[in-house]
């Protein structure tokens, strides 16, 4: 027992410091990760939605000094209650989102290892077992160090877990696993190569026979054994979605043709990203017509990326004398290409040469 004990102890602790690094590293992607649980759709407590943030900030800390505690064995009856009904809500919140199909990436580990609603869940039961172990073995959980050495390493913990978060909050993830990191190519991530698997798909036809409500399940056109007046109706499920390009939404729209190649093949391009120009930083808006006098000086075709209204977008520019063009893209994919509003990031015939938090625009080199 005492040696199962260790054994998932160390196990346990190092998946949560790497859980919870992964999202600390991206406490904001994680922030709007919980902000689709709070929405409508989901668990509909859209008044936690203002709060995202600093519940994120919280949650991911937590878990990576739940991590270290566990590992050096401090105030181990703590940790262990911590860990229980930590892994409970999240064992309860994974079964929620795949048993109701309500959110297709639970952000478990941010953007580095996307897992489905279903994986997510057996995941967490493992995990479940696991600290369910733990709590019943934790007499067996002793501190590796004296006293002072075990406290220390957990004070250290806990304030390196802060400035991270507040580091990568300030400017941009320390690692970016999204698409749009330095050295991507946008077209070549939203292409679909000619061998790559298709979708496959299985159709389930109802007709109504004397009464009674007949199926027949194809994998494609509609069967011909009932006469076609009788159909009721046809239900599309999704058996293998085949291969999901990186990057799937990105659109540069005017109000009246899309763009996004015509952009794409600019030998230097210059986005200024805000997913919702009414609430970008107003310190980083000034910083904004200063970087596009300078990007254009450099020879970068300057355009602005949001999904914000037309007279939102004609405000902003008034407001802060902005002479480029604002073209609308999803939120959601703005918010993916920069953490930061407003963010820069530097295209050279569509391949990602740099980018900026608003904060480190002045330093940005063109």
């Amino acid at each position: 027992m005492k040696y199962l004990v260790g054994i998932s102890r160390i196990f346990v602790g190092i998946l949560f410091i790497i859980s919870g690094w992964i999202k600390l590293n991206d406490p904001l992607g994680f922030s709007y990760k919980l902000q689709e649980y709070f929405g409508a759709d989901v668990l509909n407590l859209t008044f936690l939605e203002p709060y995202a943030l600093p519940l994120a900030i919280f949650v991911v800390v937590f878990e990576v000094v739940l991590g270290v505690f566990l590992i050096i064995g401090y105030k181990p009856k703590f940790t262990v209650w911590s860990l229980l009904l930590m892994i409970l809500f999240f064992t309860f919140l994974t079964f929620y989102s795949a048993y109701f199909d309500k959110v297709k990436d639970c952000g478990c580990f941010g953007d580095a290892l996307k897992l489905t609603p279903w994986q997510s869940f057996w995941k967490d039961v493992v995990l479940l077992v696991l600290v369910l172990f733990l709590f019943a073995g934790r007499k067996y959980i002793k501190p590796f160090f004296k006293p002072l050495p075990t406290t220390i390493i957990a004070l250290l913990g806990f304030l390196v877990s802060l400035w991270i978060a507040y580091d990568v909050l300030m400017h941009l993830p320390h690692v970016d696993f999204r698409a749009y990191k330095i050295g991507n190519n946008l077209q070549e991530q939203m292409d679909v190569p000619a061998d790559a698997p298709r979708p496959v798909n299985e159709y389930v036809w109802s007709y109504e026979i004397d009464g009674e409500v007949k199926k027949v399940v194809t994998n494609g056109s509609e069967p011909t054994e009932y006469p076609r007046e009788t159909l009721k109706g046809v239900d599309t499920q999704v058996i293998d979605e085949g291969y999901v390009p990186p990057i799937q939404d990105f659109t540069i729209e005017s109000e009246d043709e899309d763009l996004t190649t015509y952009f794409l093949e600019k030998d230097k391009l210059a986005i200024v990203a805000m997913y919702n120009v009414l609430s970008a930083e107003n310190e980083g808006m000034l910083k904004i017509k200063a970087f596009a006098d300078r990007a254009q000086k450099a020879g970068y075709i300057v355009i602005g990326l949001s999904a914000s209204g037309e007279e939102a977008k004609q405000q902003v520019k008034t407001d802060y004398n902005l002479d480029f063009d604002i073209y609308l893209c999803d939120e959601k994919v703005v918010k993916t290409i920069v953490r930061a509003n407003p963010g820069v990031i530097l295209l050279e015939k569509g391949t990602v040469t740099n980018k900026a938090h608003w904060t480190d625009i002045e330093d940005l080199e063109l």
